[in-house]
């Protein structure tokens, strides 16, 4: 504000001298003409009138109240699943058989079942609805009286509440509303205003415990104290965005995030570019700042919770804050994140690492606090040699350990009797959880694991490998994500319901790596050679060099399975249009790789020409960029030095070296890496230097659990996220846009854990 306050005159700049009207007027528009503004009486000339209509002024003003804001993108996706009108809801006809529905006690007119009941809103009738897979049990006894007397609408009881309630449509098949339920529901003796939602009317003493994650990690049943003040703002939910919520949420209680973004508000703000909106530190800082200040989350005033009271409906309500135009920004060209489909939390946390790697302030990257290095051992079975390599990661993927439950017989009698309710249409039984022990999750971690196609340099042939892995350092905060999600015999994407007692402190110093051991001998650094065969070489090159011939047809194919559509089009193009089956194959290969959802790299522009040119032997031999890619890179305004020496760190993979780039920010013109090209005879020698490492913060690997994320469903493609946080000594639960003070934190049934080093 100081630069911008000197050149208005304002207080704090630098130019003290009050400005005038005038002296705006000429600072902003020099080139507009005087405007004589008319006083009342005066007389408007026609030329006067016709450059009010016609200026540069009205034109931009035309054109900013014309212009699509993220909000007005969003808007209308937001609200595409909303509920339709009954066509007959205006002319339902009802009976006056004298019917009365009671408030409690229900059941089915035709059997006795006492759940899933639907009232007929044209006769009274109560009978059970059809039977689903989630336990709601019924012999579609509703379903038959509509067959057989026509009356179309049936609400169902358990969730009628003052606010409205579940309506079914038979003629129409599908949830409908009624803008006059209330009069329809009057007609048999109920009140919705004295309604509660409770299923089959049963007090909430006489509910049975909640065992369905669902309720169990929202804290479902319990009374939760809403929090207000900074730190405890919500976020609205944009219609499936609860992942970015959750892991945003997160994100901002940790100080080095903080500091980068809130605390360095004042600048941020004022070297935004033109355009904020396209700013991603811009987008952060106002995030945090919504987040953090308070100033959006403040307890209800004295005479708000008056009226409240006398209109008997004393609910704290929190707004929160709307993070669209952050999400139109972070989701940009994202097929994955800039729709209004449920994504993955943890998809999302390393998307976000990586724009804050792109776009770090200066030489601070709050990101380094998530970096460590992973050190993998891979050893050939029959030589016994050994090859360590380094690699960076951002977090720890916990394998959910199925055969170490320790209530295994209680499991096996669950799923006899499920099946058997499955079978026999009854009431499914009362969820079984598996418990797993988080010991045998660490260990399944450490455990080695078998390589396959191993290719052992000692031997040059394929042999049988195994690997395991290590930390080489360990971060400041240690991401943890227990993989919950997998894939059935018949390949369809399911998620282990499972409870993991997760520690609040961790220690995993015996997980430290150790490197190469005395008596250990290495295996030679030899690569293994490439074999093409002749009659498929120039199908690939024209595979890798025209993207646009993807066969659409194999790409849905996959998509349907449920696959990401983006990693689709890649596991199809990287596998030559082989067909569904190959690039299925692909898919299983390359799920657990961070960018398996990451939009498809073309050609000359990442790692697939790369991948191309270093196996066809298109980079020269000594090791010089192609000088098209240093041309695009030096168009962006950097160093042609840099980008060359940018892209013979990365293999001339331009994505990658614009990465390097931005990641070595110490890199000067008078450094080590200058090329010497001018001051030379020979323009191939270069000076050489070792790229610097990645940036750790190691430590001390004795943590504390200061937050986790659950989610909720059966896949990531669906579902709820919710986050619980512990602050100021206790855990908080934030629900989208309600912040609650949390009464039983579902530590056990967590996805993602957030854990900070504690202090040696």
């Amino acid at each position: 504000m100081q630069r911008r306050g000197a050149l208005f005159g304002m207080p704090g700049g630098s130019g003290s001298r009050k400005m005038a009207a005038g002296d705006i007027g000429e600072l902003l528009v020099p080139h507009m003409p005087t405007i004589r503004v008319p006083r009342s009486g005066d007389r408007v000339y026609k030329n006067e009138c016709a450059f009010s209509y016609d200026s540069p002024v009205t034109i931009a003003c035309d054109a900013v109240l014309n212009s699509k804001s993220p909000y007005r993108k969003q808007d209308p996706d937001t609200w595409e699943n909303e509920l339709p009108v009954s066509k007959y809801a205006n002319n339902l006809s009802q009976l006056d058989n004298g019917v009365r529905i009671p408030p409690s006690g229900w059941k089915c007119a035709r059997c006795d079942l006492r759940e899933n009941l639907w009232l007929n809103l044209t006769d009274g009738s109560v009978l059970c609805g059809k039977w689903f897979f989630d336990s709601s049990a019924g012999n579609g006894h509703a379903l038959e009286h509509y067959r057989d007397m026509g009356y179309p609408l049936a609400v169902k009881l358990g969730t009628i509440t003052p606010d409205g309630a579940d309506v079914y449509s038979f003629q129409e098949e599908e949830p409908v509303l009624d803008p006059h339920l209330s009069k329809h529901l009057a007609h048999f003796g109920i009140d919705m205003l004295h309604m509660h939602g409770t299923e089959n009317g049963l007090r909430d003493n006489d509910i049975k415990p909640r065992v369905s994650e669902w309720e169990v990690i929202q804290e479902t049943g319990t009374k939760l104290k809403p929090m207000y003040g900074p730190g405890y703002t919500g976020l609205k939910n944009l219609g499936n965005s609860c992942y970015l919520s959750s892991i945003m949420q997160a994100i901002f209680s940790i100080p080095e995030f903080q500091r980068a973004y809130v605390g360095n508000l004042p600048r941020i703000f004022d070297y935004s570019p033109l355009d904020p909106t396209q700013d991603f530190n811009t987008q952060m800082t106002k995030l945090g700042h919504g987040l953090l200040s308070g100033q959006y989350s403040k307890p209800p005033v004295k005479s708000e919770l008056i009226e409240q009271v006398m209109k008997e409906e004393h609910k704290p309500h929190q707004n929160g804050i709307s993070p669209r135009m952050f999400k139109a920004f972070v989701s940009k060209s994202h097929p994955e994140f800039s729709s209004n489909r449920q994504q993955d939390a943890q998809e999302f946390f390393l998307h976000l690492v990586n724009l804050v790697e792109r776009n770090r302030i200066g030489s601070e990257n709050p990101s380094d606090v998530f970096r460590f290095l992973v050190e993998e051992r891979i050893q050939c079975c029959q030589t016994r040699k050994v090859r360590y390599t380094e690699r960076v990661d951002y977090l720890m993927q916990l394998p959910v350990a199925m055969e170490a439950a320790t209530n295994k017989d209680e499991l096996i009698a669950y799923e006899l009797t499920r099946r058997e309710a499955e079978a026999n249409r009854r009431p499914l039984p009362e969820l079984v959880r598996a418990k797993i022990p988080f010991s045998a999750c660490l260990q399944a971690f450490s455990e080695p694991e078998n390589v396959d196609d191993f290719w052992s340099s000692a031997l040059q042939a394929k042999s049988a490998g195994v690997k395991t892995s290590r930390f080489a350092s360990f971060p400041e905060y240690l991401v943890v994500q227990i993989k919950k999600f997998t894939f059935g015999l018949d390949w369809v994407p399911k998620k282990f319901d499972v409870s993991v007692d997760m520690p609040d402190l961790l220690d995993i110093n015996h997980l430290r790596a150790r490197g190469l051991q005395p008596g250990e001998e290495e295996l030679p650094d030899i690569s293994p050679p490439i074999v093409i065969p002749d009659d498929s070489k120039d199908r690939l090159m024209n595979q890798l060099i025209d993207p646009s011939d993807i066969d659409e047809s194999s790409v849905m194919q996959l998509a349907e399975m449920g696959f990401p559509l983006e990693a689709c089009r890649k596991a199809v193009y990287f596998t030559g249009n082989m067909g569904a089956e190959v690039a299925f194959n692909w898919i299983i290969i390359h799920m657990e790789e961070p960018d398996f959802a990451e939009p498809l790299t073309m050609p000359g522009y990442g790692g697939a020409a790369s991948a191309g040119a270093s196996v066809f032997g298109a980079t020269g031999l000594d090791n010089q960029p192609p000088e098209e890619i240093v041309a695009i890179i030096t168009s962006m305004g950097f160093h042609r030095n840099q980008a060359v020496q940018a892209l013979r760190a990365t293999d001339s993979n331009l994505e990658r070296a614009l990465d390097w780039i931005f990641s070595h920010p110490e890199f000067e013109e008078d450094s080590d890496f200058v090329i010497e090209m001018e001051n030379n005879a020979n323009a191939n020698i270069i000076s050489e230097a070792k790229p610097e490492g990645p940036r750790v913060k190691d430590g001390s690997g004795m943590y504390e659990l200061f937050a986790f994320i659950s989610h909720m469903g059966t896949s990531t493609m669906s579902g709820h996220y919710v986050c619980h946080i512990k602050k100021e000594g206790r855990w908080v639960i934030y629900n989208d846009h309600k912040v609650c003070a949390s009464e039983r934190p579902p530590k056990d049934l967590g996805y993602i854990y957030f854990y900070r080093r504690i202090p040696s």
